[in-house]
């Protein structure tokens, strides 16, 4: 990756007068971010000839759909996205996500206009929803890397490490990369400790979730760990809990976070001390801040005081 922010940095922050270190996976590159940067790394990298334009569906505000339409510019491909439904207001007043796509040549698409043109599919690459596939296996294992290479300049043996799930993709090779270096390094180096992978389902419940990570991988021995709430929580719904928290985070942090997947995040690591006052714990930032601007106005014109 030229002129990009790798090893992303980790610090020190107070949550709630609890430590944590937080590793700043937002700051990797500003259009190209976060757990999406790992995601696509693969397709960064490799030299794909072929390839003359992605495809891929979600949201109309997808982070997903955003990395891929600068992930697209980048590489000189066409981009393609297709979506459910697109609300009037977003079309007559774009922004967000969907606007910096757009401004980065995204063709948006409806599926009832007819969905994938399969024909194309020599020329074309196809990229699941959020980036659920193998190929984002490869720029998770370097996050693995990167993260083991700290715990060992900091002289930390054990160590936890939370993020919120979307398709869980991120979290469930975060988890599985670990698993297999630190197995290699155990088997050379006494006193080296496995790093537990924490999460939460952001999407749907943990069945969900548990069947995401089992598409991906079938030994349920490299799933990371489940971590919920008492109360359901629904996708994209504004909740003043969630605003709460966020606004506390930037206030006791200074850091932005991202309003759609890291309030749920934080509000769940904050309720299992368990995982936290027993061993050091990273919390993984994943970017997504430009979904902000959406989604901000809406929590501002709902819990205005």
């Amino acid at each position: 990756m030229n002129h990009f922010f790798l090893p992303s940095p980790i610090q020190s922050i107070t949550v709630e007068n609890k430590h944590f270190y937080l590793k700043r996976d937002d700051l990797i590159h500003p259009d190209f971010s976060g757990n999406k940067a790992r995601k696509f790394h693969y397709f960064l990298q490799n030299n794909l000839p072929h390839v003359q334009k992605a495809v891929s569906y979600g949201s109309s505000q997808s982070n997903a759909m955003y990395s891929l339409s600068v992930l697209a510019k980048m590489k000189g491909w066409e981009f393609e996205y297709f979506v459910d439904h697109i609300a009037d207001y977003l079309k007559e007043n774009p922004h967000g996500n969907y606007k910096a796509a757009l401004n980065n040549g995204m063709q948006c698409r409806l599926m009832e206009d007819g969905g994938w043109k399969m024909e194309d599919e020599e020329n074309t690459l196809f990229i699941a929803e959020g980036g659920r596939q193998k190929e984002a296996a490869f720029g998770i294992r370097l996050l693995a890397e990167e993260i083991i290479e700290w715990q060992k300049e900091q002289h930390i043996d054990e160590l936890n490490v939370f993020l919120p799930s979307g398709t869980g993709t991120t979290a469930l090779y975060l988890q599985k990369s670990l698993s297999i270096i630190n197995h290699h390094e155990v088997s050379q180096e006494r006193g080296q400790s496995l790093i537990q992978v924490f999460t939460c389902p952001c999407v749907g419940d943990s069945t969900y979730l548990k069947k995401q990570f089992s598409m991906l991988e079938e030994d349920e021995k490299y799933h990371p760990r489940i971590l919920t709430l008492d109360k359901k929580h629904h996708f994209g719904k504004l909740y003043r809990e969630n605003y709460e928290i966020w606004l506390k985070l930037q206030q006791q942090t200074g850091v932005e976070f991202d309003l759609l997947y890291d309030p749920l995040g934080w509000r769940t690591l904050l309720a299992h001390s368990e995982v936290y006052t027993t061993k050091p714990t990273l919390y993984i930032h994943q970017g997504g801040l430009l979904g902000n601007e959406s989604m901000l106005p809406r929590y501002e014109r709902k819990y205005r005081k």
